[in-house]
């Protein structure tokens, strides 16, 4: 599985570790400061994933207008 992660950008290849979840576990990251595209697809941390998959991590942005 290829992992591309943001901020700063880098990537990973890594055996499938079941799901989403399991996969910021062991990266040490935090699940509600990032957003995880599976496949050009949004995923939820409890979706399945597979070693033909290309996971990209990007950290989640806040901020409004002045």
């Amino acid at each position: 599985m290829r992992v591309v992660l943001r901020n700063p950008k880098r990537t990973l290849d890594l055996p499938a570790p079941g799901n989403v979840g399991r996969l910021l576990r062991d990266l040490e990251i935090v699940p509600e400061s990032v957003i995880v595209i599976r496949n050009d697809t949004l995923a939820t941390h409890d979706e399945r994933l597979s070693d033909d998959d290309v996971v990209e991590i990007r950290p989640v942005m806040s901020g409004g207008s002045r």
